[in-house]
């Protein structure tokens, strides 16, 4: 069989002529050749399989960058999982969110009970693997960027040391989460060649408390000021820093905050592969635009991927509710 129209070639594949020519300007199905007086294009049958692949990507929802990712990956499915699992994610929060104000428009007194929250934890568009790590749950909120030969399994380690604290409902957050940190710290330096960052927020009752070592961050979105709450331990003003405190070989002090939850508080936890990419006035828009957390997620690892997704990206977001 020779080389088809376009128009046989979307019959064949089950898509329209439009979108064909919109995967062609986006690199994503190129013609097999395109005439070079009249433009127009033709396809080879040998490409219908991937043709067909990308309609069905395109009925999950999945955008078209990360159909794009995912295809050049060395590990497609992987990539596809990941997605599907930021969309159950995000579907959870969704749930969360419809909860409440269900509870909220029934009249029935409510007191603030923890966090409607999603995370991302995304390779971006550049770095050959991805070494950060984030957690959001009902109480316990918490990134990680990985450093060194061993950096995915230091982040993931740092993670998984404060998650305990997630079934915390009451008590003093800043002496739990100074806890957490010294197991995070010791399960890290059990690793070569590796270090990471954290930033945890601990919700108690309606207290919050911050642990902080590195330079990824947390954010305050209160009304419709963002204030940054911690400081990021760098040296220099070169992107990327150099760090002068983390969980690596040494033992770190790390910063603790406290701070009162206020019923419509938005936070933000990310590493440095978003904040550089995404303005702190692009973050702040976005995040009073986004209506629910996970939409909020989205659109800001979307937008630094955007902006070239030159590392790998850690991103929570979570509401303070009644």
């Amino acid at each position: 069989m020779g080389l088809l129209t376009i128009g046989a070639f979307a019959r064949a594949a089950g898509l329209s002529p439009k979108a064909l020519r919109l995967y062609d300007d986006l690199g994503l199905l190129r013609p097999a050749s395109v005439d070079p007086v009249s433009g127009y294009r033709r396809y080879s049958p040998d490409q219908l399989e991937r043709a067909r692949l990308i309609g069905l990507l395109r009925r999950t929802g999945m955008p078209l960058a990360r159909i794009s990712l995912a295809l050049s990956s060395s590990d497609p499915a992987a990539e596809v999982l990941a997605y599907w699992r930021s969309v159950e994610a995000d579907v959870a929060a969704r749930g969360r969110l419809v909860a409440f104000l269900v509870e909220q428009l029934s009249g029935k007194d409510t007191a603030m009970t923890g966090l409607i929250h999603a995370a991302r934890a995304d390779r971006g568009l550049v770095r050959e693997s991805n070494q950060d790590a984030a957690y959001a749950g009902p109480h316990l909120l918490a990134v990680a960027d990985g450093f060194g030969q061993g950096g995915h399994q230091a982040s993931v380690a740092a993670i998984e040391a404060v998650r305990p604290l997630d079934s915390l409902t009451s008590g003093d957050p800043l002496a739990a989460l100074g806890e957490a940190f010294r197991a995070a710290g010791a399960a890290v330096r059990n690793l070569e060649d590796a270090g990471t960052t954290l930033t945890a927020l601990l919700w108690s009752g309606s207290r919050l408390g911050v642990v902080h070592v590195g330079d990824s961050r947390a954010y305050l979105l209160r009304a419709v000021e963002l204030h940054q709450l911690t400081q990021d331990h760098v040296q220099g003003s070169a992107i990327p820093a150099t760090l002068v405190k983390a969980l690596h070989r040494q033992p770190a002090e790390p910063d603790l905050l406290l701070s009162d939850g206020r019923n419509g508080d938005r936070y933000l936890l990310c590493s440095d592969g978003l904040y550089n990419a995404v303005p702190a006035d692009v973050l702040q828009a976005e995040l009073r635009a986004a209506a629910t957390p996970g939409d909020a997620v989205g659109t800001l690892v979307d937008l630094a991927n955007r902006r070239g997704g030159p590392d790998n990206i850690a991103c929570v977001v979570a509401d303070v509710a009644a």
